[in-house]
Parts: structure tokens; sequence; C-alpha cells
């Protein structure tokens, strides 16, 4: 996260001549050429909270190769992050939690922070009055069990013969969606061997001598809790051949999903706890796969220098796909010629990343050719829908010197999408049909989306990508049907990867238009209305993660940020509204731009895992206020 102030928005002014507009749009074009990377594409950098600093700390001293140089300025980023309560946040601005909270505390005494120093007093204060490590979540117990801080009776039971169960049975790891799946099956190889390295402090300053309460037996989640027991029991008396033989399984599955860069799923926790399943299984440091995984991991670190000293933080993921192709959209909106230098080196940067063969999806669609895009630099077991529907949309509008090459990896992209729609006519982002609720109730699981159903916003950009290619028009009016079906009765949509309503009707509403839904039905004015009704006095839009706890109070509310301003912008735009909102909310870019053509966003407007994990995307306060400017500018001239 920037350590800069964020800059308080001004009141919006509506441009007397479509000028200024254009002028703040060069300018933003200006600022997004210069930071174009010499191979062609783009990456910001994607901001999550400290817990992925503290399980590094925790991670590295497991394995004994933590150095000062990693210690001392990823605590001082911890310290830096921490709120005046005492507790740490897992977005800015937002309550505190819990685990995260936890997390960082026993990070800093790793560190050499002493419980009675004022800062770490407070945090154990915050932990205890929110229900002690007690209440944290399974993932905190884990790091804990292994320092030797918690018991590994008291975590819940992961067996690794679920790496057995065929793929249409219950509970089956491809129940999970890829990124719980890729964490998982290391966790089965972790939390069997149960091993503790201890640590030379306690945490009873975190303990709050409150048991955890358990759900009442006649649920699901409380019948799985009470079987749990009968789980702790066969881990003390395991069939060993079965055992030995499941282990030995999870463990070929953890190597076989290992990418080019040496990490896993392209995000943090299937690669920490893949290193750790590889390093138990007897693996030594030096063995070509940890070594790889963990220069994956030190490829996700940003460093900072502070005015209090350097710090040190890593990245939850990375995004330069999806960087890329909304980068790519924003200058073809912006105006910019399809085949400028910069469209066309994007471009080749996009085709060298197509992903041409199977995945985990192929267990769920076996049929599929592959032909995809991930997130990330190398992903290529989990590509998505909606980073593939994003970069279609931008590689059909682009004029290639080699257009037979661009044409072919569009169609077999194309064709992939298509065949990744769920039975109910949505589309999840890794997988189809990813909808098990029976997971979900698992004691294990209380962190977090565990999987990947259908949502508005992927949906959306497949409809609208789908729409526009003119193929698969059952699958589009298909999907045209799920989005009618699931807009809440407000008018507004859901959010599932962006914060939140704002971002689920700025991209259903293109996308509704695109597949030829009337600007003046029903369900259009409804969302119009409803992006209306919740317009800052200031012009702009904004709205708050914990939308996704209380919707009462924070649907739709916020302080106003360029990326949400520019979603409803985008909706509005789309339904051919040109009333006084459009000039508000485009006089508040126009008035909130910087100097250097781009925009101040200190607010998390990305979501990793409702109401646990947030993101906030480096180019989001760049790329889609210039779609917005760009799309205004060709609706007026």
């Amino acid at each position: 996260m920037s350590t800069t102030a964020s800059r308080m928005p001004e009141p919006a002014a509506t441009p007397d001549e479509l000028g200024d507009v254009r002028a703040a749009l060069d300018a933003a074009v200006r600022q997004l050429r210069s930071q174009q990377h010499q191979s062609g594409g783009w990456k910001g950098a994607l901001d999550t909270n400290v817990t992925m600093d503290a399980e590094d700390l925790l991670m590295r001293a497991f394995l004994g190769i933590l150095t000062p140089e990693a210690t001392e300025p990823t605590a001082r980023w911890i310290r830096s992050q921490q709120r005046a309560d005492g507790s740490w946040a897992v977005y800015p601005g937002g309550p505190g939690d819990l685990s995260t909270s936890a997390e960082a505390w026993v990070a800093l005494r790793l560190a050499g922070d002493g419980p009675e120093e004022p800062h770490m007093a407070k945090a154990a204060e915050f932990v205890r009055s929110a229900g002690g490590v007690e209440a944290s979540r399974v993932f905190t117990r884990i790091w804990l069990s292994l320092s030797g801080l918690w018991s590994w009776d008291d975590c819940p039971e992961l067996p690794p013969e679920l790496i057995f169960f065929p793929s249409w049975a219950p509970l089956n790891i491809y129940d999970w969606g890829c990124w719980a799946r890729g964490t998982i099956v290391p966790l089965m190889i972790v939390c069997t061997l149960k091993p503790v390295r201890p640590r030379s402090f306690g945490i009873n300053e975190l303990r709050s001598g409150r048991p955890r309460r358990l759900d009442r037996p006649w649920t699901i989640a409380g019948i799985f809790q009470r079987l749990d027991k009968l789980l702790h029991w066969y881990a003390r008396h395991p069939f060993r051949p079965l055992r030995t033989s499941a282990m030995k399984q999870s463990l070929e599955w953890i190597l076989a999903r290992q990418e080019a860069d040496g990490a896993w799923g392209g995000i943090q926790p299937p690669t920490v706890y893949s290193i750790l399943a590889l390093h138990l299984m007897g693996y030594p440091m030096d063995h070509p796969a940890v070594r790889a995984g963990l220069a994956g991991l030190d490829g996700f670190l940003l460093h900072e220098d502070t005015p209090d000293g350097p710090t040190r933080r890593l990245e939850g993921c990375q995004s330069p796909v999806w960087d890329t192709a909304l980068s790519l959209a924003a200058l073809l909106d912006a105006g910019v010629a399809p085949d400028d230098p910069a469209v066309l080196r994007a471009t080749d940067w996009l085709l060298d990343r197509q992903i041409t063969r199977p995945g985990d999806w192929h267990v769920r669609r076996p049929e599929l050719r592959p032909g995809a895009w991930a997130f990330e630099f190398a992903n290529d077991n989990y590509p998505d829908t909606d980073d593939t529907a994003e970069v279609i949309l931008g590689l059909r509008r682009v004029r290639h010197p080699d257009a037979a090459r661009v044409a072919a990896a569009v169609d077999l992209a194309v064709d992939w999408t298509a065949g990744m729609q769920s039975r109910d006519g949505g589309w999840g982002a890794f997988d189809a049909d990813n909808t098990s609720t029976l997971v979900t109730k698992l004691p294990f699981c209380d962190f977090g989306a565990v999987t990947d159903p259908p949502s508005a916003d992927v949906t959306a950009h497949v409809v609208e990508m789908l729409a526009i290619e003119g193929v698969h028009g059952e699958r589009c009016e298909r999907g045209v049907r799920w989005l009618l079906d699931h807009q809440e009765p407000d008018g507004s949509w859901y959010g599932r990867w962006g914060v939140n309503y704002v971002y689920g009707t700025g991209a259903v509403v293109p996308a509704l238009i695109a597949a030829g839904v009337d600007a003046a039905a029903a369900p259009i004015r409804s969302a119009v209305d409803w992006l209306k009704r919740h317009q800052n006095d200031d012009g702009g839009w904004g709205e708050d993660a914990r939308s996704y706890v209380d919707r009462r109070a924070w649907v739709g509310r916020g302080a106003s940020t360029p990326s949400q301003t520019a979603w409803a912008l985008l909706a509005l735009l789309a339904a051919g509204d040109d009333t006084e909102a459009v000039q508000r909310g485009i006089g508040w870019l126009v008035t909130n731009q910087l100097p250097d053509g781009g925009w101040d966003e200190q607010h998390f407007t990305g979501t990793g895992f409702p109401v646990d994990m947030y993101i906030n995307y480096e180019m989001y306060k760049l790329v889609f206020p210039m779609w917005a400017l760009g799309r205004y500018v060709r609706a007026r001239t």
C-alpha cells in the first residue's frame, strides 16, 4: 500500500466544454503509456493485508531460513499497518480482524517485540476482547500449532484419504474452488504429520479463556464438528497402508501442479503450504522443487523505502494478465489507434500467454479444448473465464499484422469460455458447476469463499463477450436469463470480485445492453435508478467493503473512489443515460485527476474473499476512469 496520504476529493465541477474531458483523457493515456513494461504488459501492485507478511515470517522461521534481512523490514511494515485500537484490519478503514491481529502479534514477537511494549499490549487487548485466539480461524490455529503455541488436538482433522475420492463423490477435492483445493491438498500432509517447532515465547496474552462453541448437533455443521472427534481418533489409529498411499498421492498431486515460476496456483496460500508439505515429506531445502517454490514466493515481494526505514511486504498474488487486458481496453476506449505500437506490444504479450494445455477445469469439462488465459504470470493449471473474456474483448478490436494468429487464438478462447458455463446458466471464475455447499460446512472451512459458484460480474463479462462475438447464442441467452434472475430487488447486482454492488451493477448493465436488452426495459431502468440514488453529493460513487456484512448500512455507500465512480458511469453510459448524474460523475473524475494524469485511491475496491480478504489493485484507479472518460467522449462526438 502506498504510504502517501489520501487526497480528499474536491467538489465536482461539471466541465463546461468537452475539451476538459479530452484533456483529462489525454493525460491519463500518457500516464498509462508510461507504465507499460518493455515486454508489452502492465502490472500494478496488488495489496491485501498483513496476514501474508506474518505467515511469511512464520513459515521461514519454521523452515529455519528466517534472516534479519527479511524480519526487520517485514516487522516494520506490519507495525505501520496497526490501527489506533491495537488491531489490524483486512482493508484500510475496516474493522479490526481477530485472526489477522493475532497473527500480526505473533509475527512481531518473532521479530523481537516484547509483549509489554504499548503497541503489543494494545494488540493483545484487542485480540482478547474479540474472543481470543480460541475464536480465531483454522489457518491461524494451524500456524500457532506449527510454532508450538497451540495444540494440534484443537485443530480440525483433514484426512489425506480425501485424495482418493472420485470427482463425483461428495467432499472430493474438486468440490473446492481452485484456490481452496490448492491449499487443502498440502494441508492434508501438514495436518496429518502435525509437526511442532516451538518458539521461545508463549501466547497467554492472546487467550480469552472462553472455549469455542459448537454448532447445534442437528445441523450439518454441528454433525461435522462431532464427526471431527472420530477423525481425531482415526488420525491416531490409521490404516497405515491406506494413509501412506494417500500421503504419497497427495505429494504427487502437489508436484504435478507446481508452475513454471515455482509457485502454486499463482497465489500465496497454496505456495506456502506446498513448500511446507514438501519439506515435511523429506524434501531438503536445496531440492529443486523447494528451491523453486521459495523463489516463486520471493517473486511476490514488494520493497519500499519509507521515512521510518525500508519495508518488505508480500503480494497475495499478481495480476499482470488482468492488468494488461484492462489497460489494452482502456487505450482502445480512449481512442488510441488499434495498430498503435503500445497496443500491438500488449497484444503480442497476451498472445504469448495463452494457455494451451488442460488444467483442473478439465475434470468437469473433459470435452473442452484448452485456450484460455490466467490472471497471473504463471498459472497454467488455473485459467479463468473472467480474464479470458476481457482478453477476447480487447484482442478483437486490435488491428494486428498477423490477423490470422489473433483470430485463431480468440476463436479457441471463445469456445473454451462458452463451454465453462455452469448448468444453471451462469459462469464461475475458474471451474464449472463448483457449487457444493457441503464443503462449506466442514470445521476446516471457516475462512472465506471455498467454492466458485457463478457470479453476476463474471457472468456479465462472459455474456458481453459472447454477445459482441455473436456466437454461442443459446449460451448467451441462458447467461442473460441468469443475470435477470439474480438482480436484487433494489435493482442492483452483487459483486463477487469487486466491491460490491456498484461493481456488479457496473458490469451487468453493459452486458445486458450488448446482449440486446432494451435500455428502456425494467431491469435496466431499475439499475440506473439504483445508481443515481447512490451517487454521492460530490458527484462520485463509492461503496465500503462492509456492504458484504451489513447490507442495510453500506450497500452503495462509501467515500467516492475513481474506480467505483467509473463503474457506475460505464453502466449509465451503456444505458444511454446522459443526465446530470453522468455529468457530475464525469466532473468528479476530471476534478480529482492528479497532475500526472492518474488518480489517487486508498480504498480497497477489489475482492478476494468477501468478508475475509480485499484487494487494492494499483491499476484500477487509472484504467477504469480512462474507460469511462473515453466512452463519454465517444458518446458525445
